[in-house]
């Protein structure tokens, strides 16, 4: 037992000294002071390291299919009346929606940018159809309006084209009319008064869109809803003011959930009308990113970059409006929060020790072989 006892002994890689035999110096002191310093500031900058999460990033090729597309926006218009607007998308699927009024939030502000109401129940122009004939059906473009009296006629040919005379018609007969809501020309002629009380104003419109993963565009059309509903009121057409200034200013525009370090390039974005009415068009290509933190939660979410393109619609007689078109990409980027492992953090600790240790130790060797040298100098210079 004594001899293993003893072979071990003999491997050992750090014999010792008997305490009889060290020399402190004061040289030394110090070098053991500023290598300590030295240990612990990089061994602090090392635990910050560690502590520290880093981002890796990877392109991929989007296989994911039957996704949708969700996309938050808060646009303001300053000289468009919120109920001129319409929210229209549409998509290379052929997938069309027109007026969309689900999860949007419109507020009528006035000159000054003051908030005037705040309604939840949908954006867009009020809903009116073509004008009830006598007959029943619905004004035609080569018809002559004659509206009905709702069974207040004197005579068949009488003809009911105003709330006005539906009132007028009903007095005569001493009947009451108890409910205008459901008199066609006084819903068409409360809708017209709605518009005209907001005369001056702009509107400010935010809310969520949930569209097929597909290219497509929505837009923001001034006065559409009335152009499809071909009423030809003159109270209608004149309502058409402001010469259509879609002047805009994007407060918000992102294409999914947020994330770390997410940019969205038209947050903030303003742009004014000149003289000429048009198209203002914003081109943006998304690209599919999904981002996992470092305790493993996922977001997915989208990275989009942006190109702008106004067109003038003088001659074309489009429908002045900002169309915001996008394509998706086919290369998905993950990013993924990581901590350098412990096992890096130990290796590098022990390198900092071992290191300093040792070059600590050279330059301590090195000073007192030094003093020691110029002291046996000194004194061989005494003897002589």
């Amino acid at each position: 037992m004594n001899r293993v006892f003893n072979k071990l002994r003999s491997l050992d890689a750090y014999p010792k000294i008997n305490e009889d035999f060290y020399s402190r110096t004061f040289a030394g002191g110090i070098v053991t002071v500023v290598s300590a310093a030295v240990m612990l500031f990089l061994f602090l900058s090392e635990l910050k390291l560690y502590l520290y999460t880093v981002t890796e990033s990877k392109l991929l090729v989007d296989t994911s299919r039957g996704e949708t597309l969700h996309i938050n926006f808060d646009v303001t218009f300053p000289a468009v009346r919120c109920s001129m607007l319409s929210l229209d998308t549409r998509d290379i699927s052929g997938e069309q929606h027109f007026d969309i009024r689900h999860n949007i939030t419109k507020k009528r502000i006035d000159a000054n940018g003051n908030v005037v109401e705040v309604k939840k129940e949908g954006l867009g122009a009020p809903k009116i159809e073509r004008p009830l004939q006598k007959h029943g059906g619905r004004l035609e473009h080569d018809e002559k309006y004659c509206g009905s009296c709702f069974g207040a006629e004197e005579s068949d040919d009488q003809c009911c084209n105003s709330c006005e005379e539906v009132r007028d018609a009903y007095k005569k007969k001493g009947w009451g009319l108890t409910n205008s809501d459901l008199i066609d020309q006084c819903k068409r002629e409360g809708y017209v008064q709605k518009v005209k009380d907001e005369e001056g104003e702009g509107c400010n419109i935010h809310g969520s869109l949930e569209l097929s993963k597909v290219a497509g565009n929505f837009h923001f059309a001034t006065g559409k809803s009335f152009l499809h509903s071909a009423i030809f009121l003159a109270d209608l057409l004149a309502l058409q003011d402001n010469h259509f200034n879609i002047s805009h200013t994007v407060h918000k525009l992102s294409f999914g959930d947020h994330y770390p370090g997410l940019v969205n390039p038209l947050d903030g974005v303003k742009w004014v009308q000149g003289p000429n009415r048009g198209i203002y068009q914003y081109f943006i290509k998304v690209v599919p990113t999904i981002y996992t933190d470092i305790r493993g939660r996922v977001t997915k979410s989208n990275q989009y970059s942006v190109t702008e393109h106004f067109m003038s619609s003088e001659q074309q007689g489009a429908i002045p409006g900002v169309f915001f078109v996008y394509d998706i990409s086919p290369i998905k980027v993950t990013f993924k929060e990581e901590h350098i492992s412990f096992l890096h953090f130990l290796t590098n600790i022990c390198a900092i020790i071992g290191g300093i240790f040792t070059i600590a130790g050279i330059v301590d060797a090195s000073i007192y072989y030094g003093q020691r040298t110029i002291k046996r100098k000194r004194e061989i210079g005494k003897y002589r």
